[in-house]
C-alpha cells in the first residue's frame, strides 16, 4: 500500500507513521504539529481480533470525551468516573488504559480496513490517551494508537468528525 498526502490546501490531515512512529497533523493553514505515538506491539494487520494496527486510509467517525479532565478513565468509550493513578496501574499492571479522549477511526477501504473481518470502526481503533508511564515511539499496543495525555488533547482539539486519517507503514512515501 501506498498512500499520498493530500495536496488540497486547507484541508485538516492526520497520517500516522508506523516505521516511525509518530503522528503528523496538518492544519487548514499549513501548520504542521508532530507527536510521538505507541501503535500495535503486534505490528501492522486488518485482521479482526489479531492486535495489529490497520493500515490505509481512514477518517475521524467519532470524538469523544470533550471537556473531560487529563486522565479521565474510559471504559466502553464512556467515562468511568475515575482519574487515573499509578496505583491503578500497579493495581492492574496488564490493562490497556484508555484515557482522556478517545477519537474513533473509521476504514475507508472496503476489504482492507472496511468489511467484515477487516473493520477498524467494528474493532474500536482508537487514537487515545494512555499512562505517562507507558512508553513513546516503540510498538507497545493492542492496536489502537496512543499518545500522551496532553499530546492528545491538542489534538482533539483540532479535529472534527470527518478528518482524513492516513495509517501507513512507512511514511517517507508520503512525502
Amino acid at each position: 500500500m501506498t498512500f499520498q498526502r493530500s495536496s488540497r490546501f486547507g484541508e485538516p490531515q492526520v497520517i500516522i507513521s508506523l516505521s516511525d512512529q509518530r503522528l503528523d497533523w496538518f492544519g487548514p493553514q499549513g501548520e504542521h504539529l508532530s507527536w510521538p505515538v505507541s501503535t500495535a506491539s503486534n505490528g501492522p494487520g486488518e485482521a479482526q481480533d489479531s492486535g495489529c494496527t490497520p493500515r490505509g486510509r481512514h477518517y475521524v467517525r467519532a470524538l469523544v470525551g470533550r471537556g473531560a479532565p487529563q486522565g479521565t478513565v474510559f471504559v466502553a468509550r464512556r467515562p468511568t468516573g475515575e482519574l487515573w493513578t499509578p496505583a491503578m496501574s500497579r493495581e492492574q499492571p496488564q490493562r490497556d488504559w484508555i484515557l482522556t479522549r478517545i477519537i474513533w477511526l473509521c476504514g475507508l477501504e472496503k476489504g482492507i480496513n472496511r468489511g467484515p473481518g477487516v473493520d477498524s470502526f467494528r474493532r474500536f481503533i482508537y487514537i487515545h490517551g494512555t499512562p505517562d508511564s507507558e512508553p513513546m515511539g516503540e510498538p507497545r499496543s493492542h492496536g489502537c494508537i496512543r499518545m500522551r495525555n496532553r499530546d492528545v488533547i491538542d489534538l482533539f482539539d483540532r479535529l472534527s468528525a470527518g478528518t482524513p486519517v492516513t495509517i501507513e507503514p512507512d511514511a517517507t512515501a508520503l512525502y
